[in-house]
């Protein structure tokens, strides 16, 4: 273990990691498409539109856009190699969780749409638990969830 490993905020970064699932399901999901698109823009010809001005011809223009598509192609796999590397290290701990501990870190810091009043009081409907002990349950399913993700 390095030294560095000891002084790394493990809430803030599993919080942070937390929050990039939405969208790095995302890019699992639509991955194909993207790529679909990629492969479809590089071989379409492009329609040119008149417009009265004068243009200058590129003569590399035909090299230009299948680099282009290639290069975005070769983004797009690598984006999807590492949501899919991303999925393999944190859904295990995500699953690990119970569902109450999940409707908690949901509820604090996923949820943008509501405040920290409504928050605390959707979690403690929820978990039939006093409003002071919310603060509580919180705090150790946000110490759990590094362990999970990061070890000791």
């Amino acid at each position: 273990m390095t030294i560095a490993w000891i002084y790394l905020d493990k809430k803030t970064a599993a919080v942070d990691a937390m929050k990039d699932f939405a969208s790095m399901d995302y890019i699992i999901e639509n991955s194909s498409d993207d790529l679909e698109e990629a492969r479809s823009r590089m071989t379409a010809i492009r329609s040119s539109t008149p417009d009265g001005m004068p243009r200058t011809p590129d003569p590399h223009a035909g090299e230009a856009r299948p680099a282009a598509s290639l290069d975005e192609i070769d983004v797009l796999k690598e984006r999807y190699r590492r949501a899919l590397e991303y999925m393999e290290w944190f859904r295990p701990a995500w699953d690990a969780l119970t569902d109450d501990e999940q409707f908690i870190l949901t509820e604090f810091f996923l949820r943008e749409d509501i405040s920290k009043t409504e928050v605390i009081g959707n979690v403690s409907d929820r978990l039939h638990i006093e409003r002071s002990w919310v603060y509580k349950k919180k705090d150790a399913v946000l110490t759990r969830l590094p362990l999970l993700l990061y070890g000791k």
